[in-house]
């Protein structure tokens, strides 16, 4: 599974893109949930989590906790963003 990353939580991870292999602790759940992706990567980067928002996209559409995701979908982790 491969992740995309922008602004902050690029610089948290220290890359613009994490590859989750099937055999990682995530991978070995059958079902998984963009909130279960959400609270894996909350404990693998720590810093995550003092984010105000954080949403996530799956296959180009913004995604709830509830949407359930697999190897081959195209998921990206959008920070809060500010602008004038």
């Amino acid at each position: 599974m491969t992740i995309l990353l922008f602004g902050i939580t690029k610089d948290i991870v220290g890359s613009s893109s994490l590859s989750m292999p099937a055999s990682s602790e995530f991978g070995k759940k059958k079902t998984k949930t963009v909130g279960e992706l959400k609270e894996y990567l909350g404990n693998t980067y720590p810093g995550l989590r003092k984010l105000s928002s954080l949403a996530i996209a799956v296959n180009n559409a913004y995604a709830e906790d509830d949407t359930k995701i697999d190897t081959f979908d195209e998921i990206a982790l959008i920070p809060p963003v500010s602008g004038g």
